[in-house]
């Protein structure tokens, strides 16, 4: 089947608090579509406040998929993500409907785009050897060994990151081959579907960052300090937990281990809200083959719909 006959499959990128959920459920309605989340906190049942799930009412009778699929004691990977979202894209594909993938988590997207490399699992006996070697020889001698058989890898990770410098050689050591090789050996496998992407983000990050403290204003106000309350008082849980992790979550939970006050927290939430909105745009630079819409630019709606009908024509008219 050739790239113009591939049924299509649109993705809809943007960081957060940039108003991707209101603007993919009217794009699900005017297209006969179903919306796939990508977002690793909104897999996890009963935190909604602080991940903006959409509620039942938002979604206005949209089907989403992988929301609330998890318990927050349990961890969802790259790879689960990936699995679950192509049998979903498949499914929704044979009922005649598009698969609308929305969300800021990029490891996915990129996941989907691009494969996920088959990586050796962590080695507890080597791990050691490596960090015990690094506190003999030094985080900079660790790294100049990493450049020596992965150059790529080392000049995208930083010394002063030692455990990513240590996975890196853990790999090239289990494997016999370097990380980046194994990435590009899984960029090989595409997807079966004509790939619609979409970017949606304000073309002024003053912006952003004005919403983003809003936002996290009003969530306090709708009780999120209850919502993780009550995750904090099941007594099965603990901070290092990837649930627990996710911005906000974390700084919360720290606040009722009283590490710290109220308006700290408030403040660190915002900040840690701030650094995964810049995070994205890191990842969202490299969509070079996307789209890309300015929430100041009105009508946001109509100027999306546009495109997406424009790139349909073109795949059903060739």
């Amino acid at each position: 089947m050739t790239a113009n006959k591939l049924p299509p499959a649109i993705f809809l990128m943007g960081p957060t608090a940039s108003g991707k959920t209101a603007l993919s459920v009217q794009l699900a309605q005017q297209l006969n579509a179903e919306i796939i989340s990508v977002d690793s906190a909104l897999v996890f049942k009963g935190m909604d406040i602080g991940t903006a799930k959409p509620s039942l009412e938002e979604r206005a009778g949209i089907p989403h998929h992988l929301i609330d699929i998890l318990d927050p004691a349990e961890s969802y990977s790259t790879g689960a993500f990936r699995r679950q979202a192509l049998a979903l894209m498949a499914d929704i594909t044979a009922r005649g409907k598009i698969p609308l993938l929305t969300g800021g988590t990029m490891l996915y997207f990129n996941a989907l785009y691009h494969g996920l490399a088959q990586l050796p699992t962590a080695d507890a006996a080597l791990r050691s050897e490596l960090e015990a070697e690094a506190a003999v020889i030094g985080k900079q001698a660790m790294h100049d060994k990493l450049a020596l058989v992965d150059s790529v890898a080392a000049a995208r990770i930083h010394p002063n990151d030692p455990q990513r410098v240590q996975r890196a050689l853990e790999v090239y050591q289990l494997a016999g081959k370097s990380m980046t090789q194994l990435h590009a050996e899984a960029k090989a496998e595409e997807i079966p579907y004509q790939k619609i992407k979409l970017i949606i983000a304000p073309r002024d990050r003053a912006i952003l960052h004005a919403k983003i403290a809003q936002r996290f204003k009003l969530m306090l106000q709708q009780g999120f300090v209850a919502e993780v309350d009550a995750l904090y008082q099941r007594g099965d849980l603990n901070a290092d937990l990837p649930a627990i992790r996710a911005v906000g979550y974390r700084q919360i939970w720290a606040y009722l281990e009283g590490e710290m006050g109220l308006e700290e927290m408030q403040e660190k939430g915002i900040i840690a809200t701030r650094q995964l909105a810049k995070r994205q745009f890191t990842w969202l630079r490299r969509e070079d083959d996307a789209q890309r819409f300015y929430t100041e630019d009105l009508p946001v709606y109509e100027r999306v719909i546009s495109e997406i009908e424009q790139q349909l024509g073109r795949c059903q008219n060739i």
